[in-house]
């Protein structure tokens, strides 16, 4: 036999209240670690799309081309530098192409390499 001040099964109000509280922080710590995943994937995204274009400018500079300053690529528009100087051999040319997205000052991606200087411009 149960005794008059015995409790019966369920949660109270406050032990809802609380554990819905519980899961409201928990999801938006989720929340923010999948924007800032999401962030990263991109900025990754971007890095890789503008070492491609510079590895096809460094190749574009090796047979000679004189290609504009301006890319697109994946629906994004990029702006890429080739900044040449000569190397202790006469023949050569030591190149460092930036990429940059249209518009911004900072390089997404880096590239050193080597050209012919008969065909430098």
């Amino acid at each position: 036999m149960r005794a008059p001040h015995a409790r019966r099964g369920g949660y109270s109000l406050m032990e809802a209240i609380v554990a819905l509280f519980v899961l409201a922080v928990a999801s938006t710590g989720l929340l923010m670690a999948t924007q800032a995943h999401i962030d990263g994937v991109r900025a990754l995204e971007d890095r890789v799309v503008a070492q491609w274009i510079a590895e096809n400018r460094l190749a574009e500079l090796a047979i000679g081309e004189t290609p504009s300053d301006q890319v697109r690529m994946m629906n994004t528009d990029w702006t890429v530098r080739a900044d040449r100087r000569p190397t202790d051999d006469p023949d050569l040319q030591a190149v460092d192409i930036f990429v940059s997205r249209a518009g911004s000052t900072s390089a997404a991606a880096r590239l050193s390499g080597f050209v012919d200087a008969e065909g430098a411009a």
